[in-house]
């Protein structure tokens, strides 16, 4: 290993935007994510893609919260107020009232081995949770919140009924604000070798086509359903 340097002066949050942005597009173009920003997608297939994304949070999660304490940089970056899961789950006890999503909803092979990585990941090599951390909740910060508006009016919601995981903050723009900020200079001041940033910045990239093919399983799934 080299020696240990601050990606400050890289600019760990802007290498990792530069790196991934082909894949972040390829990857909102792909499968359910497509259809879902153009405001064509049934809540029976929101559904599915929620309980897709629910094996993926609940492994990331786990992942941070284990090492947490153990390791400064994920302690550096992972804070309550991204948690996802709880809400992820509220939104499909909602929508898919009545019925148990857990049973009724397959989890597709994707979300499995997905899953599967970020658990090795967290026994291994914890600090590349990093890379799908800075995917998830930076694009849940961004993002989100225009997908919160387009599954409120194609889903016809109200309020924040079935729409709780894009909800940072209690909806509180100026929290939302500060949460993006705190999560990118969090990245910018992580002490890393030269080897773990590239790490780091390629982990980030195979999970953007991790989330592709997700995307494409999903709809296809959809399509058969």
């Amino acid at each position: 290993m080299g020696a240990s340097i601050s990606t400050a002066s890289n600019g760990l949050a802007a290498r990792l935007k530069d790196a991934t942005r082909d894949l972040h597009r390829q990857a909102e173009r792909s499968g359910v994510m497509a259809e879902l920003m153009q405001g064509r997608i049934s809540r029976d297939v929101y559904c599915l893609m929620l309980r897709n994304l629910q094996p993926i949070y609940a492994a990331l999660e786990v992942g941070l919260d284990a090492h947490n304490h153990a390791d400064p940089s994920v302690q550096r970056l992972w804070r309550p107020e991204l948690r996802r899961l709880p809400a992820l789950e509220q939104d499909l006890d909602y929508l898919h009232a009545g019925a148990d999503w857990r049973r009724d909803l397959p989890m597709l092979r994707a979300a499995a081995e997905y899953a599967e990585r970020l658990e090795r990941l967290a026994r291994t090599d914890a600090v590349l949770l990093i890379a799908h951390a800075y995917l998830r909740y930076l694009g849940d910060l961004h993002g989100g919140q225009m997908l919160a508006r387009i599954v409120r009016q194609g889903l016809g919601l109200k309020g924040e009924l079935g729409t709780a995981f894009y909800a940072f903050g209690g909806g509180d723009a100026q929290k939302l604000e500060q949460l993006k900020l705190g999560f990118r200079v969090g990245l910018d001041a992580l002490t890393l070798t030269p080897e773990q940033a590239d790490a780091i910045v390629d982990e980030a990239c195979e999970g953007f086509r991790l989330h592709a093919s997700l995307f494409e399983s999903v709809q296809g799934d959809g399509r058969l359903g």
